[in-house]
C-alpha cells in the first residue's frame, strides 16, 4: 500500500497502464510488467485492472486504488450522490467508508463528514482516493465513535467470490446493526434483491427505497423513520429520468386488455411494489392485476414502450408463423409470468427476415382461465 501511494508507485502504474492487458495480451503483459517490477508486478496489474472496471462507476477511478471485493461493494458515483443530496446539509458519520466512494459524495454535500472501518487497507486506501479533507480513523460500526450525527452503513455482502443473500448473514448482522443503531438516525444500504418482509420482522419500520440507474436495479436503503418523508414506506427512485414514485401516490389504475403500448415498469419500481402507483400517474393500466406490465394509449415521456402489432394465444409454432409471416429475422424477447427461455426460444424460432420486432409473453388471468399470450410489437426505440 505504502509503495502504491509513492511517487515511484504512481510511475509505476503509470507505466503498467500503458499495457493493454487484454485476455489476448495477459500473459505477455504481466511477463512484461514481471521483468520491469518483480514481486511488485502483479498488485500494479491488479490496480491498473480494478481501475479500469472501476469507470463503469466513477468518472474519476484512474488514480483510485480498490480491492476487487470492495470494487464489487462500492456504490457507483451517480447513485452515492443521489443520497448524499437526501443528507445534505447534515453531518454524517459512513460507519463501513470501505475505500470512500460514498464519503466522496457527501463531502459535496454534508455539513460534516466522517468515516470509519475496521478494515486498515481499506481506510488507507480510502485515504487516498478521499484526501486529507474527511476526517476517517478505525472503529467498529457497531460501537458508532460520533454522536449526533446521522450515520450511514454498507454492510459487506460479500465473502470473497460469494454473495451473501440473507441479511442475517451481512458483516455486521442486519440485525446487529439496527440494534446498535436503534437511537440514531440511519440509512443502511442492503443488496436490491433483499426480502422486506424479513427486514420489518427485524422490527424496521423506516421507508425502502429501491434505485435504479443505467436500467439496473442497484441498491436498497433503508432509510430510519427520522429520515423519511411523513407516511412513506416504499420509494423507487429512477436516477436516469429523475423520476421518484411512493406508496402515498394514488394507484387507482385499472385492469383491461393492452391497448397501443405496452410498458415494461424500471425495475426499482417492480421490485419496490409500486407498479399501479406509477400506472395512475401516467394514465396507464395493468393487463392482468398479478402482471407488472402496463398498457396505454400513449407512452410516458422518455419511456422506452413497444406498440402492439398483434396479440395471439401464445405457442411456439403460432408465433413462428406469424414472424415468418411479417419477415421477422431478429427478435428481442421479453418473459413475465411464463417458464420460457427468451434465448433457448429465440434459437427454436430459426427466423428468416430482414425485419426486426419485439416480442412480450405473459400469462393472462387466473386459475383455469389464465392463459399464455404473446404480442408482437415494435419497440418505440
Amino acid at each position: 500500500m505504502r509503495f502504491l501511494r509513492s511517487e515511484s508507485g504512481r510511475q509505476a502504474l503509470s507505466e503498467v497502464g500503458r499495457l493493454e492487458l487484454s485476455a489476448a495480451t495477459l500473459v505477455a503483459d504481466v511477463a512484461t510488467a514481471r521483468t520491469r517490477f518483480g514481486e511488485r508486478a502483479a498488485v500494479l496489474v491488479e490496480t491498473v485492472a480494478l481501475r479500469r472496471r472501476a469507470a463503469a462507476k466513477f468518472d474519476d477511478a484512474a488514480q483510485w486504488l480498490f480491492t476487487d471485493e470492495a470494487l464489487q461493494q462500492a456504490t457507483a458515483a451517480p447513485v452515492a450522490a443521489h443520497r448524499a443530496q437526501r443528507l445534505a446539509g447534515m453531518a454524517v458519520h459512513d460507519l463501513t467508508c470501505s475505500i470512500g466512494s460514498e464519503l466522496v459524495a457527501l463531502d459535496d454535500s454534508a455539513a460534516f463528514v466522517m468515516g470509519s472501518d475496521l478494515d486498515p487497507v481499506r481506510l488507507a486506501m480510502a485515504r487516498h482516493n478521499v484526501g486529507d479533507q474527511v476526517a476517517l480513523c478505525r472503529a467498529d460500526a457497531l460501537h458508532p465513535v460520533s454522536k449526533d450525527a446521522v450515520v450511514l452503513a454498507d454492510p459487506a455482502r460479500r465473502s470473497g467470490s460469494t454473495r451473501r443473500f440473507d441479511p442475517r448473514a451481512y458483516q455486521p448482522p442486519l440485525g446487529d446493526l439496527f440494534a446498535a443503531l436503534a437511537s440514531r438516525d440511519h440509512a443502511v444500504k442492503c443488496a436490491p434483491g433483499i426480502d422486506f418482509a424479513v427486514v420489518e420482522d427485524m422490527g424496521f419500520r423506516g421507508e425502502i427505497e429501491v434505485t435504479s440507474l443505467a436500467g439496473s436495479v442497484r441498491e436498497a436503503c433503508l432509510w430510519s423513520p427520522g429520515l423519511a418523508d411523513t407516511g412513506v414506506r416504499r420509494r423507487a427512485t429512477m436516477l436516469d429520468t429523475g423520476e421518484q414514485v411512493v406508496d402515498t401516490d394514488p394507484d387507482d389504475c385499472g385492469v383491461a386488455p393492452a391497448g397501443r403500448w405496452l410498458v415494461d415498469p424500471d425495475g426499482a419500481v417492480v421490485r419496490a411494489g409500486l407498479v399501479r402507483h406509477y400506472a395512475a400517474r401516467h394514465g396507464l393500466w395493468q393487463i392482468d392485476p398479478d402482471i407488472a406490465y402496463l398498457s396505454g394509449d400513449r407512452l410516458p415521456d422518455g419511456v422506452r414502450g413497444f406498440e402492439v402489432l398483434e396479440q395471439l394465444g401464445y405457442s411456439e409454432r403460432h408465433l413462428r408463423q406469424a414472424l415468418s409471416g411479417r419477415a421477422v429475422g431478429a427478435v428481442e424477447i421479453l418473459i413475465r409470468g411464463v417458464d420460457v427461455d427468451p434465448d433457448a426460444l429465440r434459437r427454436r424460432l430459426r427466423l428468416r427476415g430482414d425485419q426486426q420486432a419485439s416480442v412480450v409473453i405473459t400469462r393472462i388471468g387466473s386459475g383455469a382461465a389464465s392463459r399464455a399470450t404473446a404480442f408482437i410489437c415494435r419497440p418505440s426505440r
